[in-house]
């Protein structure tokens, strides 16, 4: 089984993938920058035990991460736990992307999977969304380059600073939708800001992203911990994927191994 993760701000999420490609599970934690090597051997393990998966059964592994502290923590406590080979994405691995950039390695890894992942099932053009900690949005062309991108706070890291650094802003559950777009209480009026405020700074985003590629029918694919809430509250619609990272590790592991 091939044992796929990607570190990112919020979540460490993983999955595995049996010798057809068929992902046999996915799961999450919190990204605890604190973890230490031993932390994540326990947390990996029991968490595979859940799926009735033993780290005997890991045959090979890839990483991607965003968050270097725990790069090599990971990388440790992958090796405490099999001896199976780790492949990390980064300069050098082959995805079948160009990245048509200023500087192609700054590319955050999760991101390069996403589009891998989206052009699995997708054709260009196309944009794609990782929402983590941060929102971050690339733009692929019609060659299937990934041309640039956008990166903003999250609606969640958004509502955190909000209620953080005022006095009387109540925490609110996004996953809920919005009861009315005007409301009438101060938990509604920031409810509809969150929820209808980033959907419309999503669709606009969108809509610019499109007209620069000279594709307004750019499909949308979306990944990562973007709430049902707002996704139903934009008027583009978008194709949500929680696995997408993983599947593009899937496919970058695929076209890199030694047969």
């Amino acid at each position: 089984m091939l044992l796929a993760l990607n570190i990112g701000n919020t979540n460490v999420t993983f999955g595995g993938y049996d010798s057809a490609g068929q992902r046999v599970f996915a799961s999450r934690f919190y990204s605890d920058s604190a973890l230490s090597s031993d932390e994540l051997v326990y947390k990996l393990v029991n968490m595979l035990a859940l799926y009735h998966i033993q780290p005997r059964d890991v045959d090979a592994a890839i990483l991607a991460s965003v968050v270097p502290v725990l790069t090599s923590r990971m990388r440790e406590a992958l090796e405490k736990m099999t001896n199976a080979p780790l492949m990390e994405v980064g300069p050098g691995l082959k995805s079948g992307v160009r990245i048509r950039m200023d500087n192609p390695a700054q590319l955050g890894g999760e991101l390069l999977c996403a589009a891998v992942g989206a052009l699995q099932t997708n054709k260009p053009p196309l944009l794609v969304m990782n929402m983590d900690t941060a929102a971050t949005l690339v733009a692929v062309d019609a060659e299937g380059s990934i041309v640039g991108g956008v990166i903003l706070p999250s609606p969640a890291l958004s509502l955190s600073a909000l209620v953080r650094n005022t006095a009387q802003l109540p925490q609110i559950d996004m996953e809920l939708p919005a009861k009315r777009f005007l409301g009438t209480n101060t938990t509604d009026c920031l409810h509809s800001g969150i929820v209808n405020g980033s959907a419309l700074m999503l669709d606009g985003l969108f809509a610019r992203c499109r007209a620069t590629l000279h594709a307004p029918d750019a499909p949308v694919i979306a990944t990562g911990t973007l709430p049902a809430s707002i996704r139903d509250a934009c008027a583009t619609p978008i194709e949500y994927n929680g696995t997408l990272i993983l599947d593009g590790l899937y496919s970058i592991w695929k076209r890199n191994v030694k047969k």
